[in-house]
C-alpha cells in the first residue's frame, strides 16, 4: 500500500478513535442527569408545567409527516408536518435541560426534511445535524440554555414551501422557578398558505408559489385548518379560571395582531420572553415568533379568537373560539339592557319623538323586503356576505341553502334564539355559533322575508303572527 496512503488512514483512525473517546466522556459526564422521554401533546393541548427542580436528559422523538386533509369544508391540501399534525407537537422542557432529539422521516414521505428549533444555539438551530431522507432517522443534542418559548420549523430549501405546507410548531424552556399556577393552558398557533384555487375553492389545491412570493395567502387559519379552533373544536373554561395561550405565529409571511374578542390580557409576555406587559387588548407575533398570553375569565359566553388584521378572521379563516361555562356577572357584563327607537332631533318633523310613527296595515311584501335589507346590512352581512354565500367551512350560505329553505319555522327559531352545533347547509357541515339576535317580531319577520326571496331564493313573505307563534311554541 502507498505510505501516504497508510499514513492517511491512520491519521483518520486516530482522529475518529478521539472523536468516539470524546463522545463517550461527554455521555459518561451526563451519567448524573436523570432521563426522560418528553411528552409530546398535539394542538391544541399543552403538556403538563414541569415540576423537577434540576436539569434532566430529555429524549425527544419527532416523526415527519406528510398528509392530505381538509383545510375547509370541500378543499384538501397537502401538509407537510412534524408529528402529523400542524402546527407539530408542543415540546416541553426546563432551562438547563440536556436535550436528545430524533428527527424521524416516515418511509411514506417523498421528501428528506429537517428541523430548526429556535431555542437551539448552534449553527441553524439543528438544521445541518437533522437533514433526513425518508425512511431514516438523524439524531443530534442541544443544552436549553435561554428560557423562553421558541418556535421550530423545517429550513430544508426551499425553506419557504416546507414552512408554508405547515412544518412549524412550539417548543417551550421554562424557567428554572417554572410558570405561574394557572386553570388552562392552551397552544395556538397561526399560520398562512397559498393555494391555486381561490379560498373555498373545492377539490385538492396544490401550493402556489407565485402569491406566496407575493404574499397573498388564500387562508391565514390556527392550527392548520379553517375552523380548527371553532365550533366543538373551541378551547373551553370556566368563570374565574385564568387561561394562559401559548401562542406562535409559523408564517411564512405575516404578522399576526393576535386578539380574543372581549377579552383583556392580564399579562403578555413579549415575543414569548421574559418581559411581561400588563393589560393587553392585542399582541403582535411576529412570522417566526411567539407571545404567551394569561388572562381571567370573568363571564360566561363565546370568546372570539381572532388576527385583528381583520379581515383575514372572516374572509380567509384566522378565527377561533374560547367557551367559558358559568354563572353570569350583570354587574361585569349586562348584556343588552334595552333596544329603543331612536330618532335624532332634527331629521323628521310632524312625528313624535317618544314613538315610531304608527302602522296603518300589514307591511306588504315589497316593503319587508326593503326593512329586512336593512336589518341584514346591519345584523347579518358580515358573516353570510352581502351575497348570501357566508364564508366557506366557516358560515353557512342563505343563498339556496336547502337547511333554510326546508323548515321556515327552524330557521325563524335559530334566528330568535341563536343556533350552536353542527349543521348540514348544501351539503356542507358548519359548526359555529349564532348567537341571538335580539329582534322583535316584526323586525324577525321583515328579515327573513328579505332573506327568504333574495339571491335566487323564492317564498311567501314571513308574518310577524308566525314569528309569534314561533317565538311561543319554543320550535326547532
Amino acid at each position: 500500500m502507498n505510505m501516504n496512503v497508510t499514513n492517511r488512514l491512520l491519521f483518520s483512525c486516530c482522529i475518529a478513535g478521539a472523536a468516539l473517546s470524546l463522545g463517550g466522556m461527554s455521555q459518561a459526564g451526563d451519567e448524573t442527569l436523570p432521563v426522560e422521554e418528553a411528552v409530546l401533546v398535539a394542538p391544541p393541548l399543552v403538556p403538563p408545567p414541569i415540576t423537577r427542580k434540576r436539569p434532566a436528559k430529555v429524549i425527544v422523538n419527532v416523526t415527519v409527516k406528510e398528509y392530505t386533509a381538509e383545510m375547509t369544508d370541500g378543499v384538501e391540501y397537502t401538509y407537510w408536518s412534524f408529528g402529523g399534525t400542524v402546527p407539530g407537537p408542543f415540546i416541553r422542557i426546563r432551562q438547563g435541560d440536556l436535550v436528545e432529539f430524533h428527527l424521524n422521516n416516515d418511509p411514506g414521505n417523498q421528501l428528506p426534511h429537517n428541523i430548526d428549533l429556535h431555542a437551539v444555539t448552534g449553527p441553524g438551530g439543528g438544521a445541518a445535524a437533522s437533514f433526513t431522507a425518508p425512511g431514516h432517522s438523524s439524531q443530534f443534542s442541544f443544552k436549553a440554555l435561554n428560557q423562553g418559548l421558541y418556535v421550530y420549523h423545517c429550513a430544508t430549501a426551499p425553506v419557504g414551501m416546507h414552512i408554508a405546507n405547515g412544518m412549524y410548531g412550539l417548543i417551550l424552556v421554562e424557567p428554572e422557578a417554572g410558570l405561574p399556577k394557572v386553570d388552562r393552558e392552551y397552544y395556538v398557533m397561526q399560520g398562512d398558505f397559498y393555494t391555486v384555487g381561490r379560498y373555498g375553492e373545492k377539490g385538492l389545491q396544490p401550493f402556489s408559489q407565485e402569491k406566496a412570493l407575493d404574499e397573498r395567502p388564500d387562508y391565514v387559519v390556527f392550527n392548520g385548518a379553517v375552523g380548527a379552533l371553532a365550533g366543538d373544536k373551541g378551547l373551553t373554561a370556566s368563570v374565574g379560571e385564568t387561561v394562559r395561550l401559548f401562542v406562535g405565529n409559523g408564517g411564512p409571511n405575516l404578522v399576526s395582531s393576535f386578539h380574543v374578542i372581549g377579552e383583556i390580557f392580564d399579562r403578555v409576555y413579549i415575543e414569548g420572553g421574559d418581559r411581561i406587559s400588563h393589560d393587553i387588548q392585542t399582541t403582535l407575533v411576529p412570522a417566526g415568533g411567539s407571545a404567551i398570553t394569561e388572562f381571567k375569565v370573568d363571564v360566561p359566553g363565546t370568546f372570539i379568537i381572532v388576527d385583528h388584521s381583520i379581515f383575514r378572521a372572516f374572509n380567509k379563516g384566522a378565527l377561533g373560539m374560547l367557551k367559558v361555562a358559568g354563572a353570569e356577572d350583570k354587574l361585569i357584563y349586562s348584556g343588552k339592557e334595552r333596544d329603543d327607537v331612536y330618532q335624532p332631533e332634527g331629521q323628521v318633523t310632524g312625528i313624535a319623538k317618544t314613538a315610531p310613527p304608527a302602522r296603518t296595515g300589514a307591511l306588504s311584501k315589497a316593503e319587508q323586503m326593503k326593512l329586512g335589507e336593512q336589518i341584514y346590512s346591519r345584523s347579518c352581512y358580515a358573516c353570510h356576505q352581502s351575497n348570501g354565500e357566508g364564508l366557506a367551512g366557516i358560515f353557512p350560505p342563505l343563498a339556496k341553502a336547502d337547511y333554510l329553505l326546508s323548515n321556515i319555522d327552524r330557521a325563524i327559531d335559530g334566528l330568535i334564539k341563536g343556533n350552536e352545533g353542527p349543521m348540514v347547509v348544501n351539503g356542507g357541515t358548519y359548526n359555529q355559533i349564532m348567537p341571538p339576535q335580539n329582534l322583535n317580531d316584526e323586525d324577525t319577520a321583515n328579515v327573513m322575508t328579505f332573506i327568504l326571496n333574495s339571491w335566487g331564493n323564492e317564498h311567501d313573505a314571513v308574518s310577524p303572527e308566525r314569528v309569534a307563534a314561533v317565538r311561543s311554541a319554543g320550535a326547532h
